[in-house]
This record gives structure tokens, sequence and C-alpha cells, in this order.
């Protein structure tokens, strides 16, 4: 067992964790940042490290990888101590307001207070039916590395971004796309599915996946319209199943915390009703929320700067802009 004593624990190492560490750089903090997943970067990393991302200030244009690179670089200057493959276990707030974090390899974290930036938690891929036999034989439920699809024929399946984003970016990679959805609306943003419907990429709404057939990998893939239950053969063989994710919040719901389903209750300086312990990313919950890459990283400074406060009572909220005067 290890001990380590520090400022502040980050919990989640996605990018707003990542943006957390170097804040509290910023404000002199020491920090710990402990995360589940062997690499830093949360769902960036571990889901879609090649898909662009458009939402972040000052980026027209991101792969996944390059911001976390880019984050990490930010936040290296001040040394934090990174726990990967840790999950955050137990929680104990002691009588003098500090912490004690237990991880799941039973390292303890003494800190003054903590920012949970858990993402969604831990999350796994919602599976295709009767697809599991093909899992690593032409069906992935994410695409990693686009060129490991040149030449491909792929069949994606889903209408949320992750299933738009790997189709526009496939266009030039795989020989041919085809992206079916179970409906005529898409829950990805409306410009990527203007985007999708101008492209080469041939789209069926109202289908659904029937057998995908094959004998050492996928060959080719019998899809039904689920109005009509017309039956057609696509030549593919490769299937992204982009059917979205189950996340659990595990030991996170036994800390004396507010949960709201799988969303952490805060008010607006990012604290959740424990006091000393923060949360910022996509595991808040507070009227207006809006899950962005961007909004993270504000509600990120907001709760770091708030719990400098918490930590040492005479410190001020706003330390001043980070680019001096």
């Amino acid at each position: 067992m290890t001990q380590l004593d520090v400022d502040l624990s980050i919990i989640g190492a996605g990018p707003t964790g990542l943006y957390a560490a170097y804040y509290a750089g910023f404000r002199g903090l020491s920090t710990a940042v402990i995360d589940s997943l062997t690499e830093p970067g949360g769902q960036v990393t571990a889901l879609y490290p090649e898909k662009d991302i458009f939402d972040v200030a000052g980026f027209p244009s991101v792969k996944g990888k390059e911001l976390i690179d880019r984050l990490g670089e930010q936040t290296a200057p001040y040394d934090p101590n990174y726990l990967l493959g840790h999950r955050a276990d137990d929680l104990i707030r002691h009588q003098d307001g500090t912490f004690t974090v237990t991880t799941s390899h039973g390292d303890e974290v003494r800190t003054k207070s903590v920012v949970i930036t858990g993402g969604i938690g831990h999350f796994t891929p919602r599976p295709l039916p009767d697809g599991e036999a093909f899992v690593g034989r032409g069906l992935v439920y994410f695409v990693r590395a686009l060129e490991s699809m040149r030449d491909d024929d792929v069949l994606i399946v889903g209408g949320g971004d992750s299933a738009v984003d790997w189709a526009l970016n496939l266009e030039g990679i795989a020989r041919t796309i085809t992206l079916i959805h179970r409906r005529d609306r898409f829950r990805a943003h409306e410009d990527s599915v203007t985007k999708l419907l101008a492209s080469s990429v041939e789209v069926l709404t109202y289908t659904e996946v029937s057998t995908i057939e094959g004998a050492h990998g996928i060959e080719a893939v019998e899809v039904f319209d689920n109005r009509t239950d017309e039956r057609r053969t696509l030549k593919v063989n490769k299937v992204v199943a982009a059917l979205g994710f189950k996340s659990d919040l595990g030991p996170l719901r036994t800390w004396d915390i507010v949960i709201d389903g799988r969303n952490i209750l805060v008010d607006t300086r990012m604290q959740t009703t424990l006091d000393g312990v923060f949360a910022a990313g996509d595991i808040t919950e507070y009227e207006g929320k809006v899950r962005l890459i961007s909004v993270g990283f504000g509600e990120a400074a907001t709760a770091v700067n708030n719990a400098a406060v918490y930590i040492d009572p005479t410190a001020r909220v706003f330390p001043g802009h980070s680019s001096g005067g």
C-alpha cells in the first residue's frame, strides 16, 4: 500500500480532469489524478482518438489524440501524480475537513479537497444483437485507427454522433460506407447530419441488422426495413456498431453525495452536496447543463478555484488572469 499526500485529488483523467490538473497547478496546488483506465484521456482516448472534435475553442478541428496530448503538455509543468489503472473506491471525510481516497489497489491518497471529473463513469458498449460471435472478426464498437479500415466495405450501425462522425471520417479511406439507423431522425449534431446526407455514404433509415454472415470473418450482412420487413443483403467486411454505451458510476454511488440518475448534483461553485467535494464535466447536473468538452473546461476552472478557497479560506476565488498584466 502506498500513501500519497496532496492538496487536491482529481477523479477522472479525461479532458476535464486534465484541465483541472493544469488549473490546480496554476493555483499552486499539488494534485493526484486517479483514473481506472491505464492511460489519460478518458473516453476520448479509449473510444475515438482519431475522431475530429469541433467544439473546443481555438481549434477549428482537432483529433482526439492531439487534444489529449496538448492537455498533457499543458499540465506537465505542474507534475501531477497520476494513479492510472486505479479506480477511486472509498472516500472518507475527516473531522478537520480533509479526505482520504482509497483506490482499487489499496493505495491511500490524503487530500484537502476532491474534484470529480469522471465523465459517464465506467462505460461498456451496447452490444449488437447476435453480433458477439464476430467481435474481433470484423465487428468493432469503436474505431481507434481509421487506417484499420483502409479499402474495406464498411457498415455503420447507429444514428448518434459517433456513428455519423465515423462515417464522415472514413470517407476516402474505406472503399464503401453504408450507415443504417432504425429511425429517420438522428441524435447526431444537425450540421454533421447535413454533411452525412451530402456525402458519398449510403444512408438507410428504418433499417436494422437481421443476420451477419461469414465463415472466418464478416462477408455480408442481411438488413431489414422495420416497417415492411423487406430484406436486403449488403456485401461488407467490417461492421461498426455505434449503439451507445452503458455507464456505471460504480463506487461513487456509495459516497456521501447526491446523485440523480447517473449525474452528480452541484451548485454554482460546482460543489456537490458534500463540503469540499466538487465535480465538473459530463458527470455533473444542474439546471441548464450543456454537455460539451468546452463547458467541462470552464466547470473545471470554477471547481478548482472554489476548491482552493475551501483548502485555504484566505485565498481568493478568482486568482487573476493567467496572461498576467
